[in-house]
């Protein structure tokens, strides 16, 4: 019996960078693995005049970068399913086309009427797309239809309100699939097996036994080419909103009474709805933002963020953001989750460190020996695993006490990598499993909690920007919430702590 999902990948946007670094090498992946057999076909639309033989080329050219030689001929086979249509998502004729099209190839590789439209492009046409999709009878099918829309998923909550509105009139909430790129990776997915498949980690899970949980994403690059778009975005709106709270959701969540989406996501909402409201004067002194100046990152001299390409020259646009954050609920009444993300850091990283309190009387500290708190760190990315840092004997004839790691690492498993996160979220779709997809509530909670930040920050123009230099680790107001609550930060690297 073949279980593999057969169904049309409508991209829009075909032509930019997402479909050429992401969705084509993800979709060749599922293809090269048999997740997909050969009852699939993807149809490119943009703006561009392309012949099928062209576009099949560019789809070639993406994917081979990373195939070896002996698959060219297996790449060729794959590209055959691929087919290009010159579109203006504001013409009703252009839908009509793409609907005799997406007819044609449904007979021609027996396709029961599955369509899954991706919209890998500018977020001010998803409404119209949406809309014109369901006019024109595109989504009039005997198969199911679903809609994927990549972030940012407005830029407010009045603008997120808005275009899930106008999605809305065209598709359910549950044929909507809201893609978070962290959801995919393989440690954040990893988070629910180690908290619920584990005697040792779920009982010690409140706030009885953890002091703090810290969540740090740190990027070495700077806007690169993006300054036009994180003008308007930030640290804020770019990671805050979707990325660093959906990993304190995934850490914060009660045991779901089952692994189907609607149960995960139910619970993680219930987190984002416990999060303390933030007044002007919680913004002020539990939440830090800084902007980059000029640096030194990896031995290379980098300029400052007010110095790159498309970028004002009084820039109040934040590169950095750290915060703390409570959850009113019963199980974290009083545990502080800091989380802090930036660009031009010093490392690339993506880290949760879990610390677990100290005992209530340590025997080997009464002794005056030092003794270091117990620590769960997730290694998301680069490297991706699990340490556990415990206390033990050092060697020899003493009772003095050493650290020690106990080391789990991905990468190292059968020496093979572990897939793209698009490559999981794209084949999700296909079998419509939205399990690490945004729910329309989680986005609406999270832009409310963003929104009070912001709207502190844009009625008060930081005067110390830049305030950290490219290739640290942030200002230094950021250790400051820290330092009240008792705690510092935890290094990104891992022989550092």
């Amino acid at each position: 019996m073949n279980n593999k999902p057969k169904n049309i990948v409508v991209i829009f946007g075909a032509t930019g960078d997402l479909a050429k670094r992401k969705l084509y090498p993800s979709i060749y992946n599922l293809f090269k693995k048999n997740k997909i057999g050969e009852e699939f076909a993807v149809v490119g639309v943009a703006r561009s005049e392309l012949t099928n033989e062209a576009f099949r080329e560019n789809v070639i050219s993406s994917v081979t970068k990373n195939v070896a030689l002996e698959d060219r001929k297996n790449v060729e086979k794959f590209s055959e399913h691929f087919f290009y249509l010159p579109f203006d998502v504001t013409k009703p004729t252009s839908y009509e086309q793409l609907n005799h099209l997406l007819t044609d190839l449904e007979g021609r590789f027996e396709i029961p009427g599955n369509r899954l439209f991706y919209l890998a492009m500018a977020p001010e046409f998803f409404g119209t797309i949406a809309q014109n999709l369901k006019a024109e009878g595109v989504t009039n099918t005997d198969g199911w239809t679903r809609l994927v829309i990549e972030k940012p998923f407005g830029h407010d909550l009045p603008s997120a309100q808005k275009l899930n509105d106008e999605i809305r009139e065209a598709f359910a909430e549950e044929d909507i699939y809201r893609i978070d790129h962290y959801l995919g990776k393989s440690m954040v997915q990893n988070i629910e097996v180690i908290r619920f498949a584990n005697a040792i980690f779920e009982p010690l899970w409140n706030s009885r036994y953890i002091s703090n949980i810290q969540v740090t994403s740190s990027e070495t690059l700077g806007v690169e080419d993006r300054g036009k778009y994180y003008e308007k975005s930030g640290a804020l709106r770019d990671m805050v909103q979707n990325h660093m709270l959906q990993m304190v959701a995934l850490l914060a969540m009660e045991p779901p009474i089952s692994l189907t989406d609607e149960e995960i996501r139910s619970e993680k909402i219930k987190v984002l709805r416990a999060m303390r409201p933030l007044t002007e004067e919680d913004v002020n002194n539990t939440f830090v933002r800084g902007q980059y100046g000029p640096g030194v990152v990896k031995e290379s001299e980098v300029k400052g963020y007010r110095e790159e390409n498309n970028v004002d020259e009084n820039s109040n646009t934040e590169t950095f953001v750290s915060g703390k954050i409570f959850i009113d609920n019963f199980r974290w009444a009083g545990v502080p989750f800091f989380i802090r993300t930036g660009k031009r850091m010093a490392l690339k990283s993506t880290k949760i460190v879990v610390q677990f309190k100290d005992l209530p009387m340590n025997l080997y500290a009464k002794k005056g020996q030092k003794n270091y708190p117990n620590l769960l760190v997730i290694n998301i990315q680069p490297d991706e695993g699990i340490t556990l840092i415990m206390n033990g004997k050092k060697i020899g004839p003493t009772s003095e006490t050493t650290r020690v790691s106990l080391d789990y690492s991905n990468d190292h498993v059968n020496d093979v990598n572990t897939p793209e996160a698009y490559e999981r979220l794209v084949f999700d779709c296909m079998l419509g499993d939205a399990t690490n997809f945004t729910h329309w509530d989680e986005v609406s909670l999270s832009w409310s909690y963003v929104d009070a930040i912001s709207k502190v920050w844009e009625s008060n123009k930081e005067k110390n920007f830049p305030n950290y230099e490219a290739g640290s680790m942030g200002p230094k107001d950021s250790d400051r919430i820290l330092d009240e609550e008792g705690f510092h930060w935890w290094p990104i690297v891992k022989n550092e702590y």
